[in-house]
């Protein structure tokens, strides 16, 4: 018969449908590096998602993974370090982020990068033509067309090659724990049937709850009218499941906004338009903040604008370094960018007062900070000039549970929690405590880090 299960924690059931040695939860970055780390540990996998197909939160991302000291910086000729990477992460997260999850990252990010071509064959490179704020070094690492979507395929092809099982249209309800260990789960197929599988080690690779509007405006109201850009399935069974299991829950206010996504197409407009000398402006051509501070707290400052709409401004040169991103060239595609032979012609194809437009680029002082403290480069933009309507978004949550430094989930005590293991989204990131604290790349950090050293662990 069929069943309808809730979020739950509950003793085993008499027998499983099919028993494995790592069960993992969420086919996402996390989850697919997770089961690629674990086959190579010796372990029988099983991956499931409850999507048709692998994608989640890291197919709407743009694909990029930060990491310091790989051989491709070197190449490039880029000093780097682990500890320079954790200064950056500390420094703009206001010191808020646990230490020892700080340093776990950063240390064994490199490694993650190196292996994964090394051993998968996955072309990444590092972007070596622009800088991402809060980053002292260039260490973004990203497959040649710098998108999310090429990231999960080229993990799921590495999976299939490697035959790795991943069963999708199966989501996850119900968690068993046998005593104190957490020993399989019990999913839902498309028929509503559901599937006891047995495990000795459970991987939650199942990402945030940025989709679920119930527990975002319980955890993080000050983002809970922006415009959900992430995906729809992070539904926060994580975060029911550690209530359940009396886990150590951290920063659940934490999340990555994005102010720069193309409105009313809901295309992701690449914030290098920003640090590379662009601006943003209102509907009355005026800028109203600092947009060197970040993409993430930029989603804050661009709904707190009349109808929640910005409009960002650059020009050519920067429009061609935006283009390595499949994103700006779907943009372009679908008419989203707009462009002007001259600041008063783009601000007439963009509706905005073109007098207030071409005053607000004619103000901008350059060499020295200006009115909201930032500075901007010696070159300023030239025609012919580019721009975007653009609003906020909710991108993805960072709070989640907290992992020692093997991703196993500890219990409120500081004490793991036998069998259960967590990675990604479904982890606490770090990110501080807000938005302003997200550092560009956090998410697939802790994703790709927290995946490899689930998948390893025994």
């Amino acid at each position: 018969m069929t069943q309808t299960l809730p979020i739950d924690v509950r003793p085993p059931p008499d027998h499983y449908d099919l028993s494995v040695e790592t069960l993992i939860i969420g086919a996402g970055a996390c989850g697919l590096v997770a089961a690629l780390s674990a086959q190579e540990a010796g372990q029988q996998v099983l991956v499931i998602e409850a999507d048709p197909t692998p994608s989640g939160s890291t197919a709407l991302s743009a694909g990029l993974i930060p990491a310091a000291g790989t051989s491709f910086q070197r190449k490039a000729g880029i000093e780097d370090t682990a500890e320079l990477f954790t200064k950056d992460i500390q420094s703009k997260a206001k010191g808020e982020n646990e230490q020892a999850l700080v340093d776990v990252l950063t240390g064994n990010a490199a490694d993650v990068i190196d292996w994964l071509v090394a051993k998968h064959g996955l072309p990444l490179s590092v972007v070596t033509n622009f800088d991402y704020p809060g980053h002292s070094r260039r260490r973004m690492h990203g497959l040649p067309t710098r998108s999310g979507g090429e990231l999960i395929d080229a993990l799921r092809g590495a999976c299939e090659a490697a035959s790795i099982d991943i069963i999708c249209n199966r989501r996850a309800q119900i968690l068993y724990r046998d005593n104190d260990r957490v020993c399989g789960a019990a999913v839902t197929t498309p028929d509503t049937y559901f599937e006891h599988i047995g495990c000795h080690k459970l991987i939650l690779a199942c990402n945030g709850f940025g989709g679920n509007r119930d527990l975002v405006e319980e955890l993080t109201p000050e983002i809970k009218d922006a415009v959900w850009f992430g995906h729809d399935g992070n539904r926060g069974e994580a975060i029911h499941w550690g209530r359940a299991l009396e886990a150590d829950l951290r920063h659940l206010e934490a999340y990555q906004g994005h102010g720069n996504v193309a409105h009313p197409h809901g295309i992701l407009i690449t914030w290098a338009t920003m640090t590379e000398g662009g601006f943003q402006v209102n509907n009355g051509g005026e800028r109203f903040w600092n947009e060197a501070q970040g993409y993430s707290e930029a989603a804050r400052a661009v709904l707190s604008q009349p109808q929640g709409i910005a409009y960002a401004i650059f020009d050519s040169r920067i429009a061609a370094i935006a283009r390595q991103f499949e994103d700006f060239k779907n943009a372009e595609a679908a008419g989203a960018i707009h462009k002007g032979d001259t600041i008063e012609g783009l601000a007439r194809s963009l509706s905005l007062p073109e007098s207030e437009l071409a005053t607000t680029l004619a103000d901008i002082p350059r060499g020295q900070p200006d009115v909201f403290g930032r500075t901007f480069p010696s070159t300023p933009l030239s025609a012919p000039f580019f721009g975007v309507r653009v609003t906020g978004a909710l991108f993805h949550t960072q709070g989640g549970l907290r992992t020692d430094d093997n991703a196993r989930v500890l219990d409120t005590g500081g004490t793991a929690i036998p069998g259960l293991f967590a990675g990604g989204g479904a982890a606490c990131g770090v990110s501080g405590t807000g938005d302003s604290g997200y550092l560009s790349g956090n998410g697939l950090l802790s994703a790709v880090v927290l995946g490899r050293l689930a998948g390893l662990a025994q």
